[in-house]
């Protein structure tokens, strides 16, 4: 080709269109490795994050495990190890007022102390959705049934209460009132609580509570942790919905950060069971997002 061939130009304008493309592709390359390189290593401060938060709850497993006939409340604990560190938060499950299992009276006096002022008809409203019979029975909580009148909550959704969160499906409760109740009660309690774990709100929340009785017990709880028969006559009226027990069920809240500052945090309530083959049992698990 000459100088002046035409075909020349059009073999430069080639060349140089492939030099442009081969240059697009590769910076295409090296974002898609960077963002890959991103992703690989988002992943492993994830598994290595699970694995501190394992970690922080197999150590408070120990804690219950270990404790004999010590209580395990308000303790907390941590970890440290090469890829960062966990802490948790144990609290007894026990002493909170569980939703599902409470006598009438416990559920109004409890829904009045967080400020819900429709408390009876709303405690009926639980009782008929973890007992879908309630409605054609006396009630404590709204009195006896009148002329035969339906029940408020519809019986497609009765069920016994998994999570407290599912109080917020019952007609009356909203997002707050449900938030206002989330540390004073529990699904995995029982029908009483337990007076030398149940906080100061708690105590309150139950019938024939006042605050110069919750304080008396409070006092005489740091006074003498280890004699509970102490407490007997400081219960007043209430006594029948406090019992002193076996400590079971615990709520674990975990932390975990890595060295890298990479973030992670879970609930878990694990339970010990008497003659068990294993020392104990997740019954909730739930992991929080990421930082």
């Amino acid at each position: 080709m000459g100088p002046g061939d035409p075909r020349r130009g059009m073999v430069l304008v080639i060349v140089l269109w492939t030099i442009t493309l081969l240059a697009a592709l590769a910076m295409a390359a090296s974002t898609t490795f960077r963002g890959f390189a991103g992703i690989v290593a988002v992943d492993r401060d994830r598994i290595r994050a699970d694995g501190l938060l394992t970690a922080g709850l197999e150590t408070a497993a120990e804690l219950l495990v270990t404790s004999a006939d010590t209580t395990v409340d308000d303790v907390r604990t941590a970890v440290t190890l090469s890829a960062g560190s966990v802490q948790a938060h144990l609290r007894d499950e026990g002493g909170r007022i569980d939703i599902g299992k409470a006598p009438a009276e416990v559920l109004v006096s409890l829904l009045s102390f967080t400020g819900v002022r429709n408390a009876q008809d709303v405690a009926q409203r639980i009782i008929e959705w973890r007992d879908p019979d309630a409605a054609s029975r006396p009630s404590a909580a709204a009195g006896p049934a009148q002329g035969g009148a339906k029940s408020a909550m519809p019986e497609a959704v009765a069920a016994p209460f998994t999570d407290v969160g599912l109080l917020a499906r019952i007609p009356g409760m909203t997002t707050e009132r449900v938030a206002a109740l989330m540390p004073l009660t529990t699904v995995f309690g029982s029908a009483t609580v337990n007076p030398m774990t149940a906080s100061a709100e708690v105590l309150a929340a139950l019938p024939g509570m006042d605050r110069e009785r919750v304080a008396a017990i409070l006092e005489m709880r740091r006074s003498f942790p280890t004699d509970p028969g102490r407490l007997a006559g400081l219960l007043g009226p209430a006594q029948k919905y406090l019992v002193i027990k076996r400590q079971r069920a615990v709520s674990v809240d975990l932390t975990a950060k890595l060295a890298d500052g990479f973030g992670a945090a879970a609930h878990a309530v694990i339970i010990r069971l008497p003659d068990d083959s294993e020392p104990y049992r997740i019954l909730a698990w739930t992991t929080q997002p990421s930082s």
